[in-house]
């Protein structure tokens, strides 16, 4: 196959997930609205409520944010494609996929770290912890990884654009996932796979040898407590944020394992849905369901919007 001038490219062909298109379009979008709501109602209760000015919700509400969108750069595009029963995505949208995709997923990677650190000083340090982690800290710790990640998502794209592709545009996802797209290249890819693991281990892997040092000092802070109430306490305020790391990386890693492992088109599609999708429509609910400040906030909210929508003119007169 003769390779073609990265200009003359108009489109890529996503063929993951095409079987059962109604089914399909109805399960993803459910899954979509499910996550931009439960991640929305989580930033608004944690802005709503004083009591959760802290820095750790303040992480929280900064990774609700870059949830709804990891998840918008992918999910909306497979919908529209689905309803029109189409497989296309043009040059300039799979970049952009790409770009906006590694971008937000390095962002996801150092926020969990940034929180596995403020869970690691509050227990390992709680009586200088409003000292530590003060408002500067915690603004450094977002701005930061968000230049690094936006850098990084940059140039990314920039070494794309260098590439000359294949005749064969076919990428076996239902997005445009870094790899499959420089695997299609006709032209050297040297420069982009080492650029690829590099970054990776930067912002993938000092995030998860932050949190994993961080819980390795928690733990044995914890276990030196006298007091089986605080051990009891200590580890249920890091049970939420252990399930999403385990939740994210488990599945980060079980994508990559099984691209390495098979070749299949549709369980590399599907491994991608559980990398791209689930964790952000599940974080909300581990967050909601196993911290108590957080039910609190939410049903707060919920009790104040009622009461402002009963108590509104329109609402009256149609009592009436």
């Amino acid at each position: 196959m003769e390779p073609t001038n990265q200009t003359a490219v108009s489109k890529f062909l996503l063929l993951g997930l095409t079987k059962d298109p109604p089914l399909l379009f109805g399960l993803f979008l459910s899954m979509y609205l499910v996550t931009v709501l439960g991640n929305l109602l989580i930033i608004l209760a944690i802005s709503s409520d004083s009591h959760l000015h802290t820095p750790m919700y303040f992480f929280l509400s900064n990774l609700s944010f870059t949830d709804i969108c990891f998840i918008s750069t992918t999910v909306p595009k497979m919908l529209v494609n689905i309803q029109r029963q189409s497989k296309t995505i043009s040059y300039t949208d799979c970049l952009s996929q790409v770009c906006f995709g590694v971008g937000f997923a390095g962002l996801e990677n150092f926020l969990l770290a940034a929180m596995a650190y403020d869970r690691y000083v509050a227990i390992c340090h709680p009586l200088r912890y409003s000292v530590i982690m003060n408002l500067r800290l915690c603004v450094l710790l977002i701005l930061l990884p968000l230049i690094i990640s936006v850098v990084y998502a940059l140039l990314q794209s920039l070494m794309l654009l260098r590439l000359s592709f294949c005749t064969d545009l076919e990428i076996p996802h239902f997005f445009c996932e870094l790899v499959q797209v420089i695997k299609l290249a006709c032209s050297d890819t040297l420069l982009n796979n080492i650029l690829v693991y590099v970054m990776t281990s930067i912002l993938g892997g000092l995030p998860l040898l932050g949190i994993v040092f961080s819980y390795i000092k928690i733990v044995s802070s914890i276990l030196q407590m006298p007091s089986a109430g605080r051990k009891s306490k200590a580890f249920s305020t890091c049970g939420s944020h252990l399930s999403v790391v385990s939740l994210f990386y488990g599945t980060g890693f079980g994508v990559y394992i099984s691209s390495a492992v098979t070749d299949l088109s549709r369980k590399s599609a599907i491994a991608s849905v559980m990398y791209s999708v689930v964790p952000p429509m599940l974080n909300p609910f581990i967050y909601s369901l196993r911290n108590r400040d957080m039910k609190k906030a939410l049903i707060k909210l919920i009790q104040m919007s009622t009461f402002d929508h009963m108590t509104s003119p329109n609402y009256c007169n149609l009592s009436f």
